[in-house]
């Protein structure tokens, strides 16, 4: 194509690195394929955010990015009750949400929104924190609420009742669990009748058949048989237990599940007139099932996704058939305002590799695996602009979240650009099935191609590719390989 200079005049020069790097990016993956960058993990004003959804969108677009996942608290309350009567002598606080507000407003607004900007999909989701703990007492100064801060990511809900259903603590009005907690609640109303024939039958025992009838009625309402989950905060760590509940209720209605920030260190502290511990949680990549993906990048520490750590022991026991599904990482934004703990809009994308700029397209890349994760200035990030495996063979490829079947060596192809089209320096290293095999250092663009001589009959692996350097970092989903003659 030939631009004179009167156009390029026109255009900025981020603009023109962007459509360089998607033209190159589109046809290096696969001919089929088109890279959209989209951002995950974005609060608004309709929770705790600062800006409304449409600064969002003219802000994204204004960067680059075309998709946008709202992922505002489902519910944020805290409840502290008193023994005996915990779910009647409590107090509560309770701060704006989502199922607050009421979950078809949030859908209708994110609709609204997304009708008047056709070249950008906006997705309505959630953030939830399903379950916490209290130690301590509220007379001194040891009070802590556990794991508050332990929090899912949810997406792909299209229905309010689904939003509102969450079994989350203190969501609301529920029969979901009503009967198991019917027979404890009709024991108490029982001792409330017999109250009433006390209080009728001896005078002299008006005293006692009152005290019967108040005591079984305040039971029966304490025992909280409409409440929205099975779990409460007093009876200690329920360890994976509420988590996965929800997991399973978010798969059983279409959705998609990621956990947050599984290291981060922000959780644990004092929030007067409470304490909060919400340690590191990594384990639960491990312990957990079924859910779609975890927050690969974001802005705090990472270690799950070392070579041989966490995340490589999830994909491994895939591979070997001990789960039914692997484990995808994407780049969560946790993002409440611009310059929010130094942090841009944009600088913690998710890039998606589909073949048509849908709705439908987006969310099968992200519970297939089709993206990569990244981290770095927005004008300034990594693009990894091919990872791919081909049979040397066969010719059969494949990219990130695909299977390939080979029949003899893997020829590794890894292309690194930046997005401001400049030269900076990038180190490269290439993990297969949790090792860590090959690093290479060079400078963006860097295209690396490299033949793996390694085969094993019948065994199925995985290639991945991390990038760190002064682009920030890149993390590819894998590539699973099967090996056959």
């Amino acid at each position: 194509m030939d631009c004179g200079e009167p156009m390029l005049k026109k255009i900025s020069l981020f603009a023109l690195a962007l459509w360089i790097l998607s033209f190159h990016a589109t046809i290096g993956l696969c001919e089929d394929y088109q890279q959209v960058a989209g951002l995950i993990d974005l609060r608004t004003t309709l929770s705790d955010g600062a800006h409304d959804l449409e600064f969002l969108i003219q802000l994204a677009k204004e960067r680059g990015f075309k998709v946008l996942f709202i992922n505002d608290h489902d519910r944020m309350v805290m409840e502290y009750g008193l023994f005996p009567f915990r779910n009647i002598v409590k107090k509560r606080v309770e701060k704006p949400s989502v199922n607050q507000m009421g979950a078809e407003k949030y859908l209708n607004a994110i609709k609204e929104i997304d009708l008047k900007y056709p070249d950008m999909l906006v997705i309505p989701g959630v953030e939830s924190a399903p379950f916490y703990y209290w130690t301590g007492s509220p007379f001194d100064e040891g009070l802590t609420a556990h794991n508050w801060e332990r929090h899912i990511l949810v997406m792909g809900l299209e229905k309010a009742e689904d939003y509102t259903n969450l079994p989350v603590l203190h969501n609301g009005f529920s029969t979901a669990y009503t009967a198991g907690r019917i027979p404890i609640a009709l024991l108490f109303l029982s001792v409330a009748v017999i109250g009433l024939f006390v209080f009728r039958w001896k005078k002299t025992y008006r005293i006692l058949g009152v005290l019967l009838f108040v005591l079984g009625i305040a039971f029966a309402i304490d025992v909280d048989p409409f409440s929205s989950s099975p779990y409460d905060p007093y009876h200690g760590d329920q360890g994976i237990a509420p988590y996965q509940h929800l997991i399973d209720y978010v798969n059983e209605k279409g959705g998609i599940t990621f956990w947050n920030h599984p290291e981060t260190r922000s959780g644990v502290g004092k929030k007067p007139p409470i304490r909060v511990d919400t340690p590191p949680y990594p384990e639960v990549l491990e312990i957990s099932r079924g859910y779609t993906g975890f927050a690969a990048l974001y802005g705090d520490r990472i270690t799950v996704t070392e070579p041989g750590r966490e995340w490589d022991r999830v994909l491994q026991e895939y591979c070997i058939g001990e789960r039914l599904r692997p484990v995808w990482g994407i780049s969560a934004a946790d993002y409440h305002r611009e310059d929010g703990a130094g942090e841009q809009l944009g600088n913690f994308p998710t890039v998606f590799l589909v073949k048509e700029f849908t709705k439908e397209a987006i969310l099968s890349a992200l519970k297939n695996g089709k993206m990569y994760a990244a981290r770095g200035p927005y004008n300034k990030r990594g693009v990894l602009a091919e990872f791919s495996i081909t049979d040397t063979i066969t010719g059969n490829k494949g990219a990130c979240g695909d299977e390939v079947c080979v029949r003899g060596p893997a020829e590794v192809r890894i292309t690194v650009l930046a997005s401001d089209a400049a030269a900076h320096k990038i180190h490269v290293r290439l993990i297969r099935g949790g090792e860590l095999i090959k690093t290479f250092n060079g400078t963006t663009p860097l295209t690396i191609d490299f033949k793996d001589d390694y085969f094993e009959e019948g065994k199925k692996i995985y290639y991945r590719v991390d990038v760190r350097g002064d682009v920030g970092s890149i993390i590819s989903n894998p590539i699973f390989v099967l090996f056959s003659s």
